[in-house]
């Protein structure tokens, strides 16, 4: 198959990271795959799909000019003459969904949140018909599909989009003497809940007796300046150290990680934190409450900085453990995301595609 697979942006994290993993599988089965991006937006994500031999179409142009959008796809489609198109995200799945329709092109569609905003949703509602297949990449987001798009179980898949590899540098367990070092990965935007984080370190800081500790926030956005404001006004413990080129490497070197998001679908870099070999500390959202249990962290309600505040004291409280409580955490999604059931899941949905191809041939 010739499977056009089109994506809202380029931009670094987000639905773009796991792009080279997922297509992989596709290519691995020997179909040809190649990326279009609506946008580019800080386009950091086309060097990892470069590097893994993907050849990326990138349009010049903004996330809302969805006219110019869609005419700038139907030519690529027209010079690509694809046996599938396969979506990621909203915009690029009602613009994909529109130009099926429009060429008989077959429809393959992710989602990837757990909350859609309700303009979103109706629009997803309306059209949900043209895509043939919809694969959430979640137990939960598979959940919300069912449910709030009105999708038969039969045209609803999971593939989870996490790809646990083994190999990846593991986290250094907290030593006396060093401060415990607890990180974050995400943009800087509202959604990710780092206000809520800041307030919940302020009350730390009013309780006595705590190790000495700094929180790393790697990412960048629209939230910067607000943060720095709260940052210095309380003068917390918190850096904000900019966009990290290798994630990974940045989570072996702390001792414990906190996603204080206010939704999330799978939450990738929550769960590369926990392969890393570290505890985490999440908000009770998206599939976060269904991979953490036990000691290998906490999940404690969105939006609540005294919940997230004594789930933190919990991990400052007790140092010597945060490497013992991140093995488990590793054992958990090493269970639950494997790579070999990664690539099993892929090559059934890959193949169940070929099957919906096939048939729209014979019609």
């Amino acid at each position: 198959m010739k499977i056009a697979y089109i994506i809202n942006s380029v931009e670094g994290g987000g639905a773009a990271l796991p792009v080279p993993a997922v297509t992989r599988v596709m290519r691995n089965r020997g179909h040809h795959v190649e990326i279009f991006a609506l946008s580019r937006r800080d386009g950091r994500a086309i060097t990892p799909m470069e590097q893994d031999g993907l050849h990326v179409h990138v349009r010049d142009g903004s996330p809302r000019d969805h006219l110019s959008a869609f005419f700038w796809l139907k030519r690529q489609m027209q010079a690509f003459s694809p046996d599938v198109i396969w979506t990621s995200l909203t915009r690029a799945t009602l613009l994909g969904q529109l130009l099926g329709a429009c060429r008989r092109y077959p429809v393959v569609s992710w989602q990837h949140s757990a909350r859609l905003k309700p303009a979103n949703a109706r629009m997803l509602r309306f059209l949900r018909s043209r895509t043939s297949l919809w694969i959430a990449d979640s137990c939960c987001v598979e959940k919300m599909t069912r449910e709030k798009l009105g999708i038969p179980p039969e045209r609803v898949t999971c593939w989870p989009i996490f790809r646990a590899d083994a190999d990846v540098p593991l986290a250094s367990a907290w030593q006396p003497g060093e401060p415990v070092r607890i990180g974050s990965l995400g943009r800087l935007h509202p959604v990710k809940g780092y206000d809520i984080l800041c307030h919940a370190l302020k009350l730390l800081g009013q309780r006595s007796n705590l190790p000495a500790f700094e929180v790393l926030i790697a990412g960048e956005g629209e939230e910067r300046a607000h943060l720095e404001d709260l940052i210095r006004r309380d003068s917390l413990p918190v850096r904000l150290v900019g966009y990290v080129e290798h994630p990974k490497n940045f989570l072996a070197t702390l001792h414990a990680y906190v996603q204080p998001s206010f939704w999330e679908g799978l939450c990738l870099a929550a769960h590369e934190a926990m392969l890393a070999g570290l505890p985490v500390t999440a908000s009770a959202v998206g599939e976060l409450p269904f991979t953490i249990i036990g000691e290998m962290g906490s999940v404690v309600p969105p939006h609540d900085p005294q919940a997230l505040a004594d789930a933190l004291e919990k991990l400052l409280r007790s140092p010597d453990r945060l490497a013992e409580w991140g093995q488990a955490a590793r054992q958990r999604v090493l269970e639950r995301f494997n790579a070999i059931r990664f690539d099993a899941t892929g090559q059934d949905i890959v193949e169940r595609v070929k099957q919906i191809v096939q048939a729209q041939r014979l019609r």
